[in-house]
C-alpha cells in the first residue's frame, strides 16, 4: 500500500499545469499549487551570426543598449501579439524550463492569457510557440478575462463587471457579465507607447537622445496623469543629437505629463466607447460600482482620477495590477472545463 507522503510527491510530480501571462514587457508564470514562480521582462539576446541564445529575461534586459555588434537584444513580442516565432519559443522554453525542471518527462498543460483583438493566425502563433516550447496542451484565454478573475470580480453573477487592462502593447477594455464577456475592445497602446513619447518629448525639446530603458525609468519615477501636490524633478542622462555628446539635464514630471497626454487621451476615449455601448441594465451597475484598472499603465500617478473625471463614475486601481493577468490563469488552471465551456478564449 502506499502511504500519504509518497501519493502527495507522485501527485506534486504529475500536478505541473501553468499559466503564462505573455506580455509584450513582461511574462509571469503561475505554476498549480505554487502561485507566481516567475516574473520576467519579455526580452532575448541573441548572438546574431549564429542566432543561439545568449541570455533571456531579467539578464537580457540588462544588455539593452549595451551590447556589442555579435549580440542582438530582441523583444520578440510587439502590441502584445508574436513579432518574432522562434526568439519567442525560446524565451517560452527557458521561462517552462525554469520552473519545471521535469517538463520534458511530464510536458505540462498551458493557459497563456493573450490579448482579446488578436487575429486567428496570432492566435495559432501562440499555440504553436507554447507546443514547440514543451506544453502538451494550450489553451487561450483572453486578457481581460484573465484580468478580471484575478482581481476577483464577480464574474459569474448577473451584473456588470468592467474592467480596463493596461500592458506594455496594449490596452484592453471588457464589460462582463454571467462569466461571458458583453463587450470588449483593445488598442495597441500601452506602457511602450508612453516610453515613445517621452523619448519623442526629449529629443523634440532638448535634443537628448535617450534609451528605451531610460523612458521606462523616467515614466516610472515622475510620470503622472493628473497635477501632483508636488511636483517631482529627474536627473536625466542621453546623447546630445546635435554635439553628439553626453548630455544630463532636469526635467519635471509637469514636462512628463505633458508628453503623456496624447497616449492617456487614447486610453480615456477606449473606456468611454465601452460605456457607451454598455447595455442600460449593465451600465446602471457600474454607475455605483465602478471598475477595476490594472496592468503595469494602471501604476501612472493619477490616472484612476483622470479616468473616474472623464466618465464620470468611480475607478479602483487593482490591488496586485502587475500580477492581476496571471493570477487569472492560474484559477482558471483549477478548472479548465470551465474555461472551455464559457468559450472565453
Amino acid at each position: 500500500m502506499v502511504n500519504t507522503h509518497t501519493l502527495k510527491r507522485v501527485v506534486s510530480f504529475f500536478s505541473n499545469d501553468i499559466g503564462i501571462d505573455l506580455g509584450t514587457a513582461n511574462t509571469l508564470v503561475f505554476v498549480k499549487d505554487k502561485g507566481i514562480v516567475l516574473s520576467e521582462p519579455s526580452v532575448v539576446a541573441i548572438r546574431t551570426e549564429t542566432h543561439d541564445v545568449v541570455a533571456v529575461g531579467n539578464e537580457a534586459k540588462r544588455m539593452l543598449g549595451r551590447t556589442p555588434d555579435n549580440i542582438s537584444v530582441i523583444r520578440p513580442l510587439r502590441d502584445g501579439v508574436i513579432a518574432n516565432f522562434e526568439i519567442t519559443e525560446a524565451m517560452l522554453r527557458y521561462f517552462i524550463t525554469k520552473v519545471h525542471s521535469n517538463f520534458k518527462i511530464v510536458p505540462p498543460r498551458v493557459v497563456i492569457a493573450v490579448p482579446s483583438g488578436i487575429t486567428e493566425v496570432e492566435r495559432r502563433a501562440v499555440r504553436e510557440s507554447a507546443t514547440h516550447a514543451g506544453a502538451s496542451k494550450v489553451v487561450l484565454l483572453q486578457e481581460p478575462m484573465a484580468a478580471a478573475i484575478g482581481v476577483g470580480l464577480p464574474i459569474d453573477e448577473p451584473t456588470a463587471n468592467m474592467i480596463v487592462d493596461i500592458g506594455g502593447g496594449t490596452t484592453e477594455v471588457a464589460i462582463i457579465s454571467l462569466s461571458g464577456i458583453v463587450y470588449t475592445r483593445s488598442i495597441r497602446v500601452g506602457g511602450d507607447e508612453m516610453d515613445l513619447a517621452i523619448i519623442n518629448y526629449l529629443r523634440r525639446s532638448y535634443n537628448l537622445m535617450i534609451g528605451d530603458r531610460t523612458a521606462e525609468e523616467i515614466k516610472i519615477r515622475i510620470g503622472s496623469a493628473t497635477p501632483l501636490n508636488e511636483e517631482l524633478n529627474y536627473e536625466v542622462k542621453g546623447r546630445d543629437t546635435v554635439a553628439g555628446l553626453p548630455k544630463t539635464l532636469h526635467i519635471t514630471s509637469n514636462e512628463i505629463r505633458d508628453a503623456l497626454t496624447d497616449t492617456l487621451n487614447l486610453i480615456t476615449e477606449l473606456v468611454l466607447n465601452a460605456l457607451e455601448r454598455c447595455p442600460p441594465e449593465l451600465s446602471a451597475d457600474l454607475v455605483d460600482r465602478g471598475f477595476i484598472i490594472g496592468g503595469g499603465g494602471s501604476l501612472i500617478r493619477g490616472l484612476d482620477h483622470m479616468l473616474s473625471q472623464g466618465t464620470g463614475i468611480p475607478v479602483i486601481v487593482a490591488e496586485n495590477p502587475l500580477s492581476a493577468v496571471a493570477n487569472g490563469t492560474g484559477t482558471v488552471l483549477q478548472d479548465l472545463g470551465w474555461l472551455l465551456k464559457n468559450r472565453t478564449s
